[in-house]
């Protein structure tokens, strides 16, 4: 890559770095409602953890990560809400005639939403850990590979549903109710061995249950970055297919329709 492409990327990037600081209220919000409902969740997954026989528990140890990684894919529609305001401004032609090319405008509309993402993820853990006790037996690096994979792929999923929706309503409606399913079978609501018989051969293929099994390793079994490596590749697998999505589906010239 070029200095040039790099500059457009980085111009880009700043562009949207602006506007979000300018209504930053999003993502504020979608940080402190996790911390609030560990409070509410935080016995019933104490409950539940020492019927699973884990010695100690406080219930944190399924709140803070579970929490962590249902919310972080609300952040799917603030991914693609920095393409269809765009199209609602009517400045999505004048961008892809400008000079940067494709690949750096879809480049530079992932970098801020990537970076929200392991925000929300840091601060969600730390003050989650602080406020309700998380007690983490395993190593810091490891915790933090699984989050860079997690939020990496929620990125790419949601540039993947930007490409195949029309409309913002659309958006919307998938991204919520793949938040949902997917803290649902994931074991972000409930610890894995707690999901209904039917829930758990379906597990397997969505993303959260690859990030649980991740921090749960850490967490739960004071795993490292060995204990990780299985889930982080996953989640890797997961944001590769996400961006072949993208790349098949998604069309410059195709007209996307916001709330305007």
């Amino acid at each position: 890559m070029n200095e040039g492409a790099l500059g457009r990327i980085a111009s880009l990037v700043r562009h949207d770095l602006r506007l979000q600081l300018r209504d930053p209220a999003p993502l504020i919000v979608r940080t402190l409602m996790p911390l609030l409902l560990m409070g509410f969740m935080q016995p019933l997954f104490r409950t539940a953890l020492r019927a699973d026989r884990v010695e100690g528990a406080t219930g944190a140890e399924q709140a803070v990560p579970g929490m962590a990684v249902m919310f972080t894919f609300f952040l799917v529609n603030l991914v693609g809400f920095g393409v269809f305001r765009e199209h609602g401004w009517r400045t999505w032609d004048r961008l892809r005639a400008s000079l940067a090319r494709p690949g750096e405008i879809v480049a530079g509309r992932v970098v801020v939403p990537l970076g929200m993402a392991m925000l929300q993820l840091t601060v969600v853990f730390v003050l989650g850990g602080l406020l309700y006790d998380l007690r983490m037996s395993g190593s810091w690096p490891a915790l933090v590979a699984v989050g860079a994979a997690l939020a990496l792929c929620v990125v790419l999923f949601g540039m993947a549903l930007v490409s195949l929706c029309r409309t913002i309503s659309q958006l919307a409606v998938f991204a919520n109710l793949a938040a949902l399913l997917f803290a649902g079978l994931g074991g972000a609501l409930t610890p894995l061995s707690s999901l209904p018989s039917w829930a758990s051969p379906l597990a397997p293929v969505v993303p959260s249950y690859w990030a649980m099994r991740g921090f749960n390793s850490v967490v739960l079994d004071g795993g490292g970055l060995a204990a990780v490596a299985l889930p982080v590749v996953v989640l890797l697998g997961f944001s590769a297919a996400f961006a072949t999505l993208t790349m098949v589906f998604f069309r410059f010239e195709h007209r996307k329709v916001s709330w305007s």
